[in-house]
């Protein structure tokens, strides 16, 4: 089990209202005693932070919003430390416009080798007034920019598949590669052990730079799954499998169908990918049961861990509370009942806990936090809102600070004399902070906790990628695990029958006369 740190809203060390490595190594024991093996921390790295540090200006370095490179690493001998691994964001789709490689292009001019880094274009149209194609941006608005040329004229074009912020690089240049490798060595020497990689389906671009306009629905976009997408990996896996510590790959890959992760995952590029269709399926037994058969026949447990949530999308337990429960950052979404959302994820992380493979947990999941859609216009910091014209509110909903104590000051997210949290919190998640929680045994917070003793318990009697469905009544997802333990999930919309069984290891919510109840899950122990 890996828990994904958001930087800036996990614990503020400094007292600054901003989460920091400081704040984070003061929790390390919370991590250790919830159960998890990992953390996975996001972009730490020096940034105008114009997306939340997804824009790096300097992959070397530490900025200094979160401390310095010495902080990372006495936090990376900290983690482990504590019996963890920890796993660090890699961005290499893109680079920030303040990089010193993006501000030499800049003034070197066209044709440049400092150009040839990036995707810089002539315009389309009599004056070039025109993007080179009709690529759109993924945060809104087009995927170009127009420059101005040193001699102060209106110029070429530069490709950002995200903001105007970050330039897109271009791995068709060696310069590029040969600097990446050069980035993973030097945080592989500081002990990291592994990376998420950032956009990692979108690195390599069909090089004509065609239109996507008519393209077929399901169709290969021309900045994804491209042909030598899969050779840079391969030189990264060679190079970190030369490092002691066993590092590790895991791509954000939107690719579907799942199958065309395979090829990623053949035991010489990524260790994993990301299985955003879980992360996205509806609280449906019939879609759900779909997903997990296609992960399993597909590419294996192994490739695709187990997702609920994460630093991008609505929260789960909002997004269960919903009448479409799929994932969406629609402002048209509705209303959410929480306390139906609550009973659903408490019941989806028993679901992902007993599936083979591992899984992600985004931090505050673990506490029962709901999305934030009441944030202040002047407070959101998504690039999101302004690009599409603050239709869609983006993505600060589930980056609001954790809760950590009831009684504290911004629940604790910092120093009691500090700075209040970059974002504000509800005043209902003070029931829900990690004090509160700890003491409460039924909180979400305790059955985390007892899911994953469980599981790490159990991991030798349930080892291996086997599980076998049991007949269910409609609605209801049941399966068992080698060792004798059976999941149940009910969907439907009234109580379930439970197997013949001999122990009930643990259940997300009471069971009545031996049935479960919707919405709810249960972990048996059949013999």
């Amino acid at each position: 089990m890996t828990y994904e740190v958001y930087l800036r809203s996990f614990a503020d060390g400094n007292g600054d209202g901003v989460g920091d490595l400081a704040g984070i190594k003061t929790r390390l024991p919370y991590l250790r005693d919830l159960g998890v093996d990992a953390l996975w921390i996001t972009p730490w790295y020096v940034s105008p932070m114009a997306d939340g540090g997804y824009d790096v200006a300097d992959y070397r370095d530490i900025d200094p919003l979160f401390g310095t490179l010495a902080e990372a690493e006495r936090l990376i001998a900290a983690v482990h430390e504590h019996g963890l691994r920890i796993l660090i964001d890699l961005v290499p789709n893109h680079c920030s416009d303040a990089h010193p490689w993006f501000t030499a292009a800049l003034a070197a001019g066209p044709g440049s080798a400092e150009r040839a880094r990036f995707w810089f274009r002539p315009g389309n149209g009599e004056h070039g007034e025109q993007p080179p194609n009709d690529w759109p941006s993924m945060f809104g608005g087009p995927a170009w920019t127009r420059v101005t040329e040193p001699d102060g004229s209106l110029g070429e074009w530069y490709l950002h598949l995200y903001t105007a912020e970050q330039p897109d690089l271009n791995w068709e240049n060696p310069e590029v590669r040969a600097e990446f490798e050069d980035i993973l060595r030097f945080w592989l020497d500081r002990g990291v052990d592994g990376f998420r990689i950032d956009v990692a389906h979108s690195l390599v671009k069909d090089p004509a730079l065609p239109d996507v306009a008519g393209l077929p629905r399901g169709a290969t976009r021309p900045w994804e799954d491209q042909p030598g997408l899969q050779d840079i990996y391969r030189s990264w896996r060679r190079l970190i499998d030369s490092y002691p510590q066993g590092a590790l790959f895991v791509g954000e890959m939107w690719l579907r169908p799942l199958t065309r992760l395979r090829p990623y995952l053949a035991g010489d590029q990524l260790h994993t990918a990301f299985n955003f269709d879980y992360l996205e399926a509806p609280w449906e037994a019939g879609r759900l049961r779909a997903v997990i058969d296609s992960a399993l026949r597909s590419i294996g447990p192994a490739g695709a861990p187990w997702v609920l949530s994460n630093h991008d999308v609505v929260r789960h337990l909002t997004r269960y509370g919903r009448a479409d429960t799929g994932r969406g950052l629609r402002p048209d979404a509705g209303p959410a009942d929480i306390g139906l959302g609550t009973r659903r994820a408490r019941a989806a992380i028993m679901l992902s806990l007993a599936l083979p493979g591992s899984a992600y947990v985004y931090q505050g999941e673990e506490l029962g936090l709901w999305q934030v859609e009441d944030i202040p216009d002047q407070l959101i910091a998504d690039p999101i809102f302004e690009r599409t014209g603050h239709r869609l509110r983006g993505r600060d909903g589930c980056r609001v600070p954790l809760p950590w104590s009831a009684e504290q000051p911004g629940f604790g997210f910092g120093p009691p004399d500090g700075a209040a949290p970059w974002l504000p919190q509800p005043a209902g998640w003070k029931q829900l902070a990690a004090d509160a929680a700890a003491a409460d045994a039924g909180s979400m917070l305790a059955l985390y906790r007892s899911a994953l003793r469980i599981r790490r318990d159990r991991a030798a009697a349930s080892a291996g990628d086997e599980m076998t469905w049991l007949d269910a009544e409609p609605g209801v997802l049941a399966f068992s695990r080698p060792g004798g333990l059976c999941c149940v999930v009910n969907l439907a919309a009234g109580p379930a029958e439970l197997p013949a069984h001999e122990q009930v290891l643990l259940a997300s919510a009471p069971l009545r006369d031996d049935k479960l109840d919707a919405d709810c899950a249960v972990w048996l122990l059949t013999g």
